[in-house]
């Protein structure tokens, strides 16, 4: 064997040691989810599998951040506390940016969307508005911003001497959902595209009621004291957008409309009240 031969073989040699040591000592980002939010998260009926956009987008990000990531089903009003206390790296999990979520941690935002209401097909009801609500059962997850959206509305009806919205509040949405059909509550309220997905594939058991309502960017959750793993996602976030990754995963779960085209940092608060 030549020297020069040799020498070849030993640079390609430790090239591919050093390759496999950068493989082997990935960064794992581990990443909570409520998975009960179908198309945004949920499970596989057999496989038990995660799916949904918000799957999709964690491993997309994390790929492109050259890391392995970790996704854990966890409790949706317990995903924020985690992210501070270091349980997790982030959370992606339909969280609404809201004012008051963001004195606790910081967003990167990537997705427009609002709440719907859930009825019975045919409206028996006649529930056209949320301001319609009024001495109605109404299912909600606990934690959200669609139950505080419903503690203030049932507030206003109590005002004006109408019935109290009577809340069935359940620890995750699938409950919720479930409470709805099982004939304990009029409505269900929660993510719009959550509503739309479940009236599509009801087979006309369910339609979405009136428009949607309380529009707010979806955020990915980080924890204040990390801004450097906040640039790193909203930088990973940014080409995702630019090299089309971005699109396609939306039109795969059909959330075309809720596109965002830039990577903004907190803008929750430009949709408060």
């Amino acid at each position: 064997m030549s020297s020069s031969f040799r020498r070849a073989s030993v640079i390609a040699l430790a090239g591919f040691l050093a390759l496999c040591s950068v493989a082997a000592g990935a960064q794992t980002l581990h990443v909570g989810s409520d998975v009960s939010y179908a198309p945004l998260e949920f499970f596989a009926p057999k496989s038990h599998a995660m799916l949904g956009f918000d799957i999709d987008l964690g491993n997309a990000l994390a790929q492109k951040m050259g890391a392995q990531v970790e996704i854990r089903n966890h409790t949706f009003d317990d995903l924020i506390p985690s992210i501070t206390k270091g349980t997790f790296d982030f959370a992606v999990s339909a969280i609404s940016d809201t004012r008051s979520r963001e004195r606790k941690v910081d967003f990167i935002d990537y997705l427009l969307a609002g709440s719907g209401m859930l009825v019975p097909y045919g409206n028996p009801k006649h529930v056209f508005d949320v301001g319609a609500l009024c001495g109605l059962r109404v299912s909600v997850q606990r934690g959200t911003s669609q139950e505080t959206a419903l503690q203030d509305e049932s507030k206003h009806c109590t005002d004006v001497h109408l019935a109290a919205i009577k809340l069935v509040e359940n620890a995750t949405d699938d409950g919720a959902f479930q409470d709805f059909v099982q004939g304990q509550a009029d409505v269900h309220v929660t993510d719009y595209p959550v509503v739309a997905y479940l009236a599509k594939s009801s087979d006309r058991k369910y339609e979405v009621a009136g428009r949607q309502f309380d529009l707010v960017p979806y955020g990915i959750a980080v924890a204040k004291s990390d801004p450097a793993l906040r640039s790193r996602l909203a930088a990973a976030l940014s080409q995702l957008i630019a090299d089309g990754t971005y699109d396609r995963l939306l039109s795969k779960w059909g959330l075309e409309q809720g596109a965002l085209r830039s990577v903004p940092i907190n803008a929750g608060t430009l949709f408060s009240k």
